[in-house]
């Protein structure tokens, strides 16, 4: 060919059209908000739930059991946390080969929804007592049935799969007969009982509340210092002994004085205090002695001196200090009792004690009874205070007077107490307290202790003669694992300190505690007849059917004797007792489900909630936990720590991210958490993750458009494969047991980070950085580009089946764009990789090379930086290796192709001064120098082969031969 021929096609060729360039329709912009709702109508079309249990038969089992939102609201941050994290679980264990499905649930019942119920009631000028019991059990229905419509769209957005077409509720006519079938096996076996205790009773709920819905705030008490006459002759005769309340309003109440024999008290005498003052010159009083000096300044007294030691427990008996006042009722004397929760930490060191409103109090008074009877105490507690939070006619003197009115606020109660101690002279000081208070966690008001007949169940009692409720649970605990750890002692804390578990709640809308009481004997009626007749009508009619006219006559005719002498108990169960009874009506009943669950997983707060409730139910009727795993997640706070508020402005909530980015964000900030902490969002968080996101998109993208260009019988065997490709292969073989160790402990954390860092890094920076010339420009024919195609394409079946649990979405955009339109990444299994692709040293040996890659591209980056070189092509530096291995090892790979320039050269030594080094990496020297020769016209390298083969002069042999059958190939 003549020079001016070859010049003549070398100005008309676009080599650009002869590169293996990547094409794919996948574009670079996600575009989720609009293209997530078009794979979800796909998902529904194809029903994708139906197809992963046909796929799935015959598998093992695995059930991760939904623990029920309420129904009462559109789902926030931390409910969107929790079924994404469900749903990752849910979708990785059906990827890694078992029948893993989800049945999502309600909770339907109790004081969520009836106070909503009654506030629409209230907006509309009606009150809920003017509204027939059942008719407002529909209201609560139909209310509850309108959130689990919105909940659930809501949660098919986030991208959950699950049986939405069937779900279990637990206002479902079934449910609500098995919850009731449950509470019964605790009568048949004795462990359900009525007494009477002190519970925490919201005022303007009108119910009492389970710790689990009670929740702490600041609030500030009065507090009071009182003096209790000391009864008897004797050297303390007249003396007072001294007790500390932050609760005036429960001095009606009182009926002991608690002691601890571990403190050291003493009797003191005033001295000097002014005239006016309540203490009294002469006043001798009997108080912990390293807590009178903090007495006396609170009393203003001036002087005092201490007269001696003092044992309380040679006090017998005091006055109540109502008994001088005129007020009538309380004559009795107040025993000295010791107590192991009177502590010398603050107030005086003796504990005034209401049986009637505190759980020591209580504890103590009826470890007591016996004892005191035995002394003709009477041990009746009484009921002071009502459940509009009025004093009763059991407070003598302050009948009708408010402790907390129906809007949660402060009462009168207090200050006439107060009043009447001054007026009795046994005052002796008063202040206030900030302190933390419990409030009902709905209506956020304070809440008191007040004594009520409820319904319990045993925690301490042989159940049939065998075991206790207690036993039973921390037992199950030590046989469950717990994600994090910690949990497990969190849980087993509350189960070992808890009081017998209180189940009635004082409402109208949840599952009746069915049982009926004898009117003269309190028993509760056994009857098997009974109960299954119960159960029936429960099935077919719901519970309803209790509160109807004639429900007694209906459920005993025929069945008892005389049904007039039953009570019907219209108490309803506390809807802890309705979820902690779910694994029996879903577990149980579901053919595609088993009893127990594999795992359980929810908040945090649930160790006292739903993990709590649902073991002790369990436990009770069937010995041990329904759950074999229970994994527990924080709460989500603001991106600068505090928490959540309208007020602060620094809600985010997941309808505004999937609106402005798209669910998979939402998942990939859930991913990249430690959910076992407390989370942070906000804009800037969501940025950082959306950039995360557009990594991987490219990553995925580029991988994508690479195997436009590949043809399985192109494949090649791993055996055959560059050292470079061996080594991505190894490197495969260690993600995956990273990743699926990582899935099978809930650590989604290390399994996002493992894949990103993977895809990002090692791919992305390197492995595809270095391998685009061989793909773009290398023959057809070419070994080391098909093989990077065939590894290309292994990582990207492995990469994408990894991810599709964390990033459902984006997962199937991307395999439907390599598979086609009828493709679901979600009917896959994660791949197997073969473990004979791991070779350590190979990857020792790649180790040794990518530290000598950094510091050439450390120094190419200088070069850029400075304007020396543009493209790293422009470059052939030279590379000095002080260790001899390391050098030997270099000159077996070309590494101007690791390092992406145009050549290198090798030599033995530590280098000149001037040289380019890095302080981490010794021994390694990098002088830069220009490539010399021509650029090529087609791969840019500058080498002096170009022009070699005459036919093309302008680019390199490697491009020529490419060149060749290239041609060929448009010209077949």
């Amino acid at each position: 060919m003549s020079d001016q021929k070859a010049a003549a096609n070398e100005a008309e060729r676009d080599y650009s059209k002869t590169l293996f360039l990547p094409k794919t329709d996948f574009p670079m912009r996600a575009g989720l908000p609009k293209k997530e709702p078009e794979i979800i109508a796909r998902w529904e079309k194809m029903d994708l739930y139906k197809r992963q249990r046909e796929e799935a038969s015959g598998r093992e089992k695995y059930v991760l059991h939904d623990g029920p939102p309420y129904a009462n609201g559109n789902i926030h941050i931390g409910t969107g946390l929790n079924k994404i994290l469900k749903d990752v679980i849910v979708r990785s264990r059906q990827m890694m080969g078992f029948d893993a499905n989800y049945v999502p649930g309600w909770d339907c019942h109790g004081l969520p929804i009836e106070w909503k119920v009654e506030e629409n009631l209230r907006a509309k000028g009606q009150s809920k007592d003017s509204v027939d019991k059942v008719e407002l059990r529909r209201m609560c229905r139909n209310f509850a049935a309108h959130w689990v419509g919105v909940q659930s769209e809501e949660f098919q957005r986030l991208g959950v799969i699950g049986d939405f077409k069937d779900p279990y509720l637990t206002m479902s006519f079934d449910a609500e007969a098995v919850i009731a079938e449950e509470l019964l096996k605790f009568a048949a076996s004795g462990q359900l009982y009525r007494g009477s205790k002190p519970v925490m009773w919201s005022v303007v709920e009108k119910t009492a509340l389970a710790e689990a819905e009670v929740e702490y705030h600041d609030y500030e008490s009065d507090t009071i210092w009182v003096k209790f006459p000391v009864l008897g002759d004797g050297p303390l005769a007249g003396a007072f002994v001294v007790i500390w309340t932050t609760t005036p309003w429960t001095m009606p109440g009182n009926r002991a004085v608690a002691y601890s024999p571990r403190i050291s008290y003493g009797l003191y005498e005033v001295t000097q205090a002014p005239e006016e003052n309540w203490a009294k010159v002469g006043d001798r009083l009997v108080l912990a002695d390293v807590l009178a000096a903090d007495v006396f300044k609170n009393a203003r007294v001036e002087a005092y001196e201490r007269r001696g030691d003092v044992d309380p427990a040679s006090i017998a008996r005091c006055a109540h200090p109502f008994r001088e006042a005129g007020l009538g009722g309380y004559q009795f004397d107040v025993p000295m009792m010791a107590g192991e929760h009177v502590t010398e930490d603050t107030g005086t060191g003796f504990v005034h004690t209401a049986p009637g409103h505190g759980r020591e109090d209580f504890d103590v008074w009826m470890e007591k009874a016996s004892e005191l009877r035995r002394e003709g105490i009477d041990t009746t507690i009484p009921y002071t205070v009502d459940e509009n939070g009025a004093f009763t006619p059991d407070a003598p003197g302050f009948e009708g007077v408010r402790v907390i009115d129906d809007k949660g606020k402060k009462g009168d109660a207090n200050k006439v107490v107060i009043e009447a101690l001054v007026k009795a002279g046994r005052l002796l000081a008063r202040g206030r307290l900030k302190h933390q208070y419990p409030h009902s966690w709905r209506s956020k008001k304070p809440v008191i202790f007040r004594n009520t007949p409820q319904w319990f169940v045993y925690m301490d009692e042989p159940i049939e003669g065998s075991d206790t409720l207690r036993a039973r649970a921390l037992e199950a605990i030590e046989a469950t694992r717990f994600y994090p750890a910690a949990g497990k002692n969190r849980l087993r804390g509350m189960i070992e300190h808890r009081p017998d578990w209180v189940l009635s709640r004082q409402r109208a809308w949840g599952v009746p505690i069915a049982v009926f009481v004898n009117k003269e004997t309190g028993a509760l009626l056994r009857n098997d007849e009974v109960d299954a007749r119960i159960v029936s009508v429960f099935r077919e009619e719901g519970a309803d059917a209790w509160f109807k006219d004639s429900a007694k006559a209906r459920f005993l005719e025929g069945l008892v004797e005389d049904v007039e002498a039953w009570e019907k108990v219209d108490d309803i169960l506390d809807v802890w007792f309705d979820s902690g009874s779910t694994h029996a009506f879903v577990l149980r009943k579901r053919a595609d489900l088993k009893w127990p669950a594999d795992v359980y997983l929810e908040g945090s707060d649930q160790h006292r909630g739903w993990f709590h409730s649902s073991l002790l139910e369990s436990c009770g009727t069937n010995g041990r936990a329904p759950y074999d795993a229970v994994v527990t997640h924080g709460f989500v706070m603001a991106e600068d720590g505090r928490k959540m508020s309208k007020s602060l402005g620094n809600q985010v909530t997941p309808q505004q991210v999937i609106e402005q980015s798209g669910a998979d964000i939402l998942r990939l900030w859930v991913a990249s958490s430690d959910y076992s902490e407390d989370l942070r969002i906000g804009p800037e968080i969501l940025k950082t993750n959306a950039d995360s996101y557009r990594k991987l998109r490219n990553t995925i993208r580029w991988m994508l458009g690479s195997l436009a260009h590949f043809r399985p019988e192109d494949r090649v065997e791993p055996a055959d494969m560059p050292e470079l490709e061996r080594l991505i292969l190894s490197e495969l073989v260690r993600l995956e047991k990273t990743v699926t160790s990582a899935f099978e402990v809930f650590d989604f954390k290390r399994a996002f980070f493992a894949i990103f860092n993977f895809m990002t890094i090692d791919l992305s920076s390197e492995y595809f950085d270095i391998r685009k010339d061989a793909l773009y420009c290398d023959p057809m024919s070419s070994l080391r580009r098909r093989a990077a195609l065939t590894v290309i394409d292994r990582l990207f079946d492995a990469l994408v089946k990894w991810l599709a649990p964390l990033l459902p979405f984006t997962a199937e955009e991307a395999w439907m764009a390599r598979f086609g339109e009828n493709a679901c990444v979600h009917l896959e299994l994660f791949p197997q990789i073969p473990a004979q692709w791991r070779n350590e040293a190979l990857e020792e040996r790649w180790e040794r090379i990518w530290t000598v890659r950094r510091v050439v591209m450390g120094a190419l980056e200088v070069e850029r930086r400075d304007k020396r070189i543009g493209s790293s092509l422009e470059a052939a530096p030279i590379v000095h290796i002080a260790d001899e291995e390391l050098l030997a090892i270099l000159k077996e790979i070309d590494l101007a192709e690791i390092a992406i320039t145009s050549g290198a050269v090798l030599e033995l030594g530590e280098g000149p001064a001037e040289a380019f080094r890095l302080a981490d990496i010794p021994g390694v020297a990098v002088v830069p120098a220009k490539a010399e020769g021509r650029k090529c016209a087609r791969s840019w390298k500058i080498t002096p082969e170009v022009g070699a083969d005459p036919e093309y002069p302008d680019i390199t042999p490697r491009d020529a031969a490419a060149m060749r059958e290239w041609e060929k190939a448009q010209a077949a």
